[in-house]
């Protein structure tokens, strides 16, 4: 491991707005009132990497609490870190696999789901690690409010098309979906947020899919 990794996991210990595997656990279904402080909704950017989304959605939505999940501590370190830097109170991030995450949250216990650029898993035998395969979809059922949203946002065609197919099937709800969202209708603030990746894919003209629906 180099020594910027190193140097990274020893910073990231200190940080008050890091929760490392069953550290999170104590929260569950009390994340708004016991870590935040408040009875704002809360709300998940998941596989969140650098935590551009989580970071820049707390600073868009003060009212709101934000909570950055990915296992890469690595990752996790630089939005943590801006957070600390530009003092935003209303962030949190959390170091989990993502499977375990009915450990963390109670049932209706979240607003909405952010899945930003995620590992599209392509190869057939991995469809159970995509992150809007079905099995994924119920353990968010799990935790979401009724009516919640989920929101992803993706470079890879394949995925997009996979996801709006699982919506389709399951007779979920659909709100919005592009094929290249920033030449669409959904463009807004929100959606114009570009982490580190995203705006790689933009210098090579990549188009940016969407897709925004609920469980219910």
């Amino acid at each position: 491991m180099g020594k910027d990794k190193l140097k990274r996991f020893a910073e990231i210990k200190t940080f008050a707005n890091v929760l490392q595997l069953d550290a999170g656990k104590p929260f569950k279904g009390n994340w708004a009132k016991d870590f935040f402080k408040n009875n704002n909704p809360v709300v998940l950017e998941l596989a969140c990497g650098k935590g551009e989304y989580t970071v820049n959605l707390a600073q868009l939505f003060p009212e709101k609490n934000f909570i950055g999940i990915d296992y890469k501590g690595n990752r996790i370190w630089r939005g943590a870190k801006t957070a600390v830097e530009e003092n935003i109170p209303n962030v949190a991030f959390l170091r989990i696999q993502i499977e375990n995450i009915n450990e963390y949250f109670a049932q209706d216990e979240v607003d909405e789901i952010w899945i930003t650029f995620p590992d599209p898993q392509p190869q057939i035998s991995r469809e159970k690690k995509r992150l809007t395969s079905p099995r994924f979809l119920n353990y968010y059922k799990q935790l979401l409010k009724p009516g919640g949203y989920i929101n992803l946002k993706t470079d890879n065609d394949g995925l997009h098309a996979y996801t709006a197919e699982v919506i389709e099937n399951n007779g979920l709800k659909l709100f919005a979906k592009t094929e290249d969202v920033y030449h669409s209708e959904f463009l807004n603030e929100v959606l114009s947020i570009k982490t580190y990746y995203e705006k790689k894919y933009l210098q090579h003209d990549k188009n940016i899919n969407y897709l925004k629906f609920s469980l219910t």
